[in-house]
């Protein structure tokens, strides 16, 4: 059985899009993925309202902008770009993340995220994490681990 990483907490924080890297998007270099990717949502003239900003007010700012058409077609895809940015061209992020192997990777969350992650207060036998939840960026996560592995033979 494959160890599981739960959380993007403590030893595994790099795994999470609030920990600090530069990430370019667009041309313009955000602190985060967090910030990158709530930035992506909305009109190019407003994107630099999310660079000098923490990752925490970037998803509040994020909630509030209006977002660009066809928003939730392209969300995931850009998600996977900008989680490839940032583990490709960081050596020590890439490195860390291809030790963790082959664990399954899952945003566990306690503020109900059930798209990105899996909401830990819900349990979910039905589900292959075992708790109710897409877990799309542990998903991506693991496609883009893979693909650096792939990469590094």
């Amino acid at each position: 059985m494959n160890r599981v990483i739960l959380k993007f907490r403590g030893k595994y924080s790099f795994l999470s899009n609030f920990y600090p890297c530069k990430v370019e998007y667009e041309g313009l270099v955000y602190p985060s993925v967090e910030n990158a990717y709530q930035a992506s949502k909305t009109a190019p003239h407003r994107r630099k309202e999310f660079l000098n900003i923490s990752p925490k007010e970037a998803k509040r700012k994020g909630k509030k902008v209006p977002l660009l058409q066809g928003w939730e077609s392209k969300k995931v895809d850009i998600m996977r770009e900008l989680i490839w940015k940032k583990f490709s061209e960081n050596e020590e992020l890439k490195k860390k993340l291809l030790e963790t192997g082959d664990a399954v990777l899952i945003e566990g969350t306690t503020w109900g995220d059930e798209f990105w992650g899996v909401n830990l207060k819900k349990k979910d036998e039905n589900s292959p994490w075992g708790y109710r939840g897409r877990n799309v960026l542990g998903q991506i996560l693991m496609e883009v681990r893979e693909k650096l592995r792939e990469e590094s033979r």
